[in-house]
C-alpha cells in the first residue's frame, strides 16, 4: 500500500522529541508499504520541502510553532498546519490508506477530507484525549467551541477504520464516546532498548556539563509544558535545598524552562540544573548517569491517561521511576516494582521518599532491573511496531 502518515511533530532519532512515528514508518516499509509523511518543518526555507529520510518520504510544512506560544498563537499554528496538510494530502496521488496521529485533534481533518472526497480509509492514533485535555486544563472554555470540538472528536472516531489509543485510559475515553470496541486497540508508547541502556557513566560528559560525580541525581527529561508539574518538582527541590547530596537535572523545552531558570537564579538554590534540549543519543548518556527518573504531571484527572515517552525511555535505561499520576502509570510501577508513586499535591512527601530511596541503593538496583526487564519483554519498539503494523495490515481496504 501507499500510506500517507499525518503527524505534525514527526521526529527522527537525531532530533529532540518522540520518535514513535519514525519507527512505525520503518516497520511499515519493512512490510512492503510505501510511506509518505506530512509534518511540521519550522526551519524550511520554502513553504513546502520534500526529503527522503531513511527511506521515508517526508513533506515538511513551514509553520511557526513553539510550546512557549500563547494559546491563541498555538491554535493559529494548528489551523495553518491543518489547512496546508489537507492541501498537500489532496495533491498526493495513488494513496491507499491514511494514518493520522494526534496531537492536536486537527490532524484528523485532512484524514476526514480524504475519506469523504476520495473514499480513502484511515486509522486514527490517539496520543492525548483531545479536546478533554485542553478543557480540563482551562485552555478551552467557550461552550460553543467545546461542543464543536467534541462533535469533531466523535466524527473522527466514527469515520476511522480503526483507532489506536496509547494507554488504557485513552482507550476508555475513545470507547466512552460511543466508538465500537471492535475497532479500538491499545498500543502504548515504545521503549527503545537499543537507545537507552545501562552502561558505565560518561564522566567526560558529566564534567562538560559541570555535574558533580558525588550527588544523587534525579532526572526529568521531556516536555517542560504546563501539564508537566515543573513547579511541583521545584517546590520539592526547594525543600531539599539544604541537602547538598541530592541534585535535580532537567532536559527539555517549553515554558517550564523559564521556571527552572528563575529558580536557578536564586542565590540560595543551587540544587537544580537545566541542561538543555538534546537529541536521543546525548539524552541517553545523561539519563544513564542519573539515579532516578521523574514522570510527573499536574494533578488533573485527564492527565492520568498519559503515555509519556520518558516513562518508556526510563524503563529502557534501567532506572527506578517516580510517578505522581494516580492512574495506569502508578499501577505499572507498583505492580512491577520498578518505581514509586508520590502524592501530586505534596512536595513534602516527594522529598521524604527521595531521601528514603537515596538510602536504599540495593532497592533502587532491583527497581532498575525490573524496569529494564519490562522494557525488553513488553514495551520495546521491536515488539510494539510489529503490533502497529499488524493492525494496519488487518484493515480491509
Amino acid at each position: 500500500m501507499n500510506i500517507l502518515y499525518l503527524h505534525q511533530y514527526f521526529t527522527t532519532p537525531d532530533q529532540p522529541g518522540g520518535t514513535r512515528s519514525y519507527w512505525n514508518s520503518l516497520e511499515l516499509i519493512k512490510n512492503g508499504h510505501k510511506v509518505t509523511v506530512i509534518s511540521l518543518g519550522k526551519e524550511n526555507k520554502k513553504r513546502f520541502e520534500r526529503k527522503t529520510v531513511d527511506g521515508i518520504d517526508v513533506i515538511y510544512v513551514r509553520v511557526p510553532y513553539s510550546q512557549t506560544m500563547s494559546i491563541a498563537s498555538r491554535l493559529k499554528s494548528f489551523l495553518h498546519f491543518m489547512f496546508y496538510s489537507t492541501y498537500l494530502a489532496l495533491k498526493e496521488k495513488n494513496i491507499d490508506f491514511v494514518i493520522a496521529t494526534s496531537t492536536p485533534l486537527t490532524i484528523g481533518f485532512p484524514a476526514l477530507v480524504l475519506k469523504k472526497f476520495k473514499k480513502i480509509p484511515y486509522l486514527f492514533e490517539v496520543r492525548d484525549l483531545w479536546p478533554e485535555v485542553p478543557i480540563q486544563m482551562g485552555g478551552l472554555t467557550n461552550k460553543t467551541a467545546i461542543k464543536l470540538a467534541k462533535w469533531f472528536e466523535r466524527s473522527i472516531y466514527k469515520n476511522a477504520s480503526h483507532v489506536i489509543a496509547l494507554s488504557p485510559g485513552m482507550q476508555d475515553g475513545v470507547l466512552k464516546v460511543g466508538t465500537p470496541n471492535s475497532k479500538v486497540s491499545m498500543i502504548p508508547n515504545m521503549a527503545k532498548i537499543d537507545a537507552f541502556w545501562s552502561r558505565e557513566p560518561n564522566m567526560a560528559l558529566m564534567q562538560e556539563l559541570n555535574i558533580s560525580e558525588e550527588t544523587f541525581k534525579v532526572i526529568y527529561f521531556g516536555a517542560l509544558g504546563q501539564a508537566n508539574a515543573i513547579e511541583y518538582i521545584l517546590e520539592t527541590a526547594h525543600l531539599l535545598k539544604e541537602n547538598k547530596t541530592i541534585e535535580f537535572l532537567f532536559i527539555g523545552s517549553g515554558p517550564g524552562k523559564e521556571l527552572i531558570q528563575n529558580y536557578q537564579a536564586k542565590e540560595s538554590c543551587n540544587n537544580v540544573t537545566y541542561l538543555g534540549f538534546f537529541n536521543m543519543e546525548k539524552t541517553s548518556e545523561i539519563v544513564n548517569f542519573c539515579d532516578i527518573s521523574l514522570v510527573t504531571f499536574s494533578n488533573i484527572p485527564i492527565l492520568g491517561t498519559n503515555s509519556p515517552n520518558k516513562l518508556f525511555d526510563s524503563l529502557s535505561a534501567e532506572k527506578p521511576i517516580i510517578v505522581n499520576s494516580n492512574g495506569w502509570t502508578k499501577d505499572l510501577v507498583e505492580k512491577h516494582n520498578c518505581g514509586v508513586y508520590v502524592d501530586p499535591e505534596s512536595p513534602k512527601e516527594f522529598a521524604e521518599k527521595l531521601i528514603a530511596l537515596q538510602k536504599e541503593p540495593e532497592k533502587l538496583k532491583v527497581m532498575g532491573k525490573n524496569s529494564r526487564k519490562l522494557a525488553e519483554t513488553v514495551y520495546d519498539k521491536s515488539l510494539l511496531c510489529k503490533q502497529f503494523a499488524a493492525v494496519v495490515d488487518s484493515i480491509k481496504i
